[in-house]
């Protein structure tokens, strides 16, 4: 890497010396830069907070009411110190963005996390041209490649029709933001009523107000204790599948939604009848693309599969190395389960 270069790691995160901010701190910054609202990229204590106009409600939700939070459109360039800084979409969830700097004519892109899947929740990922490339790799081995999405929720559909008939709640383990409203809005409303966890459906709200639309659902607290909860799909964070908030659904179904679901090892340490392979990340071949499309002299690798895919770039002569940060891949941690749960409590990946 240069001498000085235009974003370096420092023990606080990705930090861009000339502009005054860091992207996605890990701890309290004077100015932090936010690629969206997930826990392990947005937290709360910094002094003064940027993001997308888009996803301003979601990361009002969960960095508080007393946050300093400024917000621009996607594309819209702001000064800061001389840098140009401007925000375009990731597709990862509702308001989620890579972040673009430029220095006398210098790009530097620092990706978040993103898919490259279409998602009617959130606005398609944008591939941007630069020189420096900071790209996520939580599947970044040739064996993670999506199947089809409408294939994926027919057999989501298919589940959820096979316990009505058999008078079984349907309940899948989903993240409270992104991947619940993706599902939502993915599955077909007309086999039967969708409730949701607290941590769930307060984010509902938000995509919603934020001009989302959603099919209806209803918070799980809210319905009559001796519900019968036969043909009702059931959605919830992971964090609920070992809690006491599971006793009332009895001889459920139980699945869960996660790229890690392409693997049976995986469904089988999750211990879930049903795995569903749908993530809001980028796969390899996805990946792959969205690199080639940067047109990249320099690709910097971080969190998940980081060294293959760093020994593949480097074996097709890209100029590649790890960047070694404190984002978690797309994991199993959730919050607490308990209702009511605040929407800014804790980590909702």
């Amino acid at each position: 890497m240069p001498a000085d270069p235009l974003i370096e790691e420092t023990p606080s995160g990705l930090f861009c010396r000339r502009g005054g901010f860091y992207i996605d701190p890990w701890g309290k910054v004077e100015k932090a830069v936010i690629t969206h609202a997930h826990a392990d990229h947005a937290r709360p204590g910094s002094a003064a907070y940027l993001g997308t106009h888009e996803g301003r409600r979601i990361l009002r939700s969960r960095l508080g009411p007393s946050a300093v939070i400024e917000t621009i459109r996607y594309g819209e360039t702001k000064q800061m110190n001389g840098v140009q800084l401007s925000l375009h979409p990731a597709g990862h969830v509702l308001g989620s963005a890579q972040v673009r700097v430029e220095y006398r004519g210098e790009v530097w892109v620092v990706s978040g996390d993103y898919k490259t899947e279409p998602d009617p929740t959130c606005t398609p990922f944008e591939p941007v041209r630069c020189h420096t490339f900071i790209t996520e790799s939580t599947f970044g081995l040739p064996i993670y490649r999506w199947p089809a999405q409408q294939s994926v929720f027919a057999d989501i559909n298919q589940w959820w029709i096979h316990c009505r008939d058999a008078d079984m709640p349907a309940v899948i383990f989903a993240y409270s933001l992104g991947k619940a409203q993706r599902l939502i809005a993915g599955v077909n409303p007309a086999i039967g009523p969708i409730f949701c966890h607290s941590s769930v459906e307060e984010l509902n709200g938000e995509y919603r107000a934020s001009g989302v639309p959603l099919p209806p659902t209803f918070l799980v607290s809210q319905a009559p204790a001796r519900k019968k909860w036969g043909g009702v799909l059931l959605i919830c964070p992971p964090g609920a599948a070992e809690s006491s908030w599971m006793n009332r659904f009895s001889a459920a179904s139980t699945a869960m939604a996660s790229g890690w679901m392409l693997t049976r090892a995986t469904r089988r340490w999750q211990s879930v009848d049903r795995g569903f392979p749908l993530s809001d990340h980028a796969d390899w071949p996805g990946l792959l693309n969205a690199i080639q499309q940067t047109e990249a002299e320099q690709i910097l690798v971080t969190h998940g599969h980081t060294e293959p895919m760093v020994r593949y770039l480097q074996e097709q002569g890209k100029q590649a190395r790890t960047v070694v940060t404190r984002f978690s891949p797309e994991t199993q941690s959730e919050p607490t389960a308990a209702e009511p749960a605040a929407v800014n409590a804790g980590p909702h990946q």
